[in-house]
């Protein structure tokens, strides 16, 4: 049992220090691909700004699209969770705080969040699917904090993920032309959400439009 032990300790460490060397890479590439598309950086000009050399990108990720496409997963993951949590929160609260931290992403890594919306290189199917995800986090948390629950009728989500659809467009628009600041942005768009919920309530009375809450300011 001591030598098995013995054994395997090693593997563990090598496995743990190639998640974190993994990880490192991936929040190296985040900053590099912030503010910078895919066709603009190439793998030399990747490992060159990295310090690392580039077959090491291509011993975790095989390729420069592997790579771009673990940022951006990694990059979106952190948005998605935040949007499921604050469960414990105010339905409007948990709004606010949703739309805001959609609003930051999209400001600070707009390279990435371009790619994700207009789906990236060509009809990549693997960065619809992100974007995808994202989507129905969104719309799993407003229904959570409007309806008490995700799974909603077809009605419902469809007017709810259209809303979110057009959020990515103001969005694109947003981060182009800045003219309002973040705050008038959010406040725009959870008002535009609440337009969306009150068409829910008149084309199907089982899904009332939620009371309006109080914000302190």
């Amino acid at each position: 049992m001591r030598q098995q032990s013995a054994a395997v300790r090693p593997r563990a460490r090598g496995t743990e220090r190639s998640v974190a060397r993994r990880a490192e890479l991936i929040a190296i590439g985040r900053k590099l691909f912030a503010d910078t598309s895919y066709d603009a950086l190439s793998m030399d000009d990747i490992a060159r700004q990295a310090h690392v050399a580039k077959g090491l990108i291509y011993y975790y990720f095989h390729s420069k699209r592997g790579y771009y496409l673990a940022i951006i997963q990694d990059s979106v993951a952190d948005l998605v969770s935040f949007a499921a949590s604050g469960l414990e929160l105010p339905a409007v609260d948990r709004v606010h705080r949703t739309v805001d931290s959609y609003l930051r992403f999209a400001e600070h890594h707009q390279a990435a969040y371009r790619t994700i919306v207009s789906g990236g290189v060509g009809f990549d199917t693997e960065v619809h699917a992100i974007r995808d995800g994202v989507r129905e986090a969104i719309v799993a948390t407003i229904a959570e904090g409007a309806y008490g629950r995700s799974d909603i009728a077809p009605l419902a989500r469809m007017a709810l993920l259209s809303w979110v659809c057009s959020v990515e467009g103001a969005t694109l628009d947003w981060i182009d032309r800045p003219a309002l600041s973040r705050d008038t942005m959010r406040d725009l768009l959870v008002k535009t959400l609440g337009g969306s919920l009150r068409a829910i309530e008149e084309l199907d009375p089982a899904y009332p439009t939620p009371p309006p809450a109080r914000r302190e300011v």
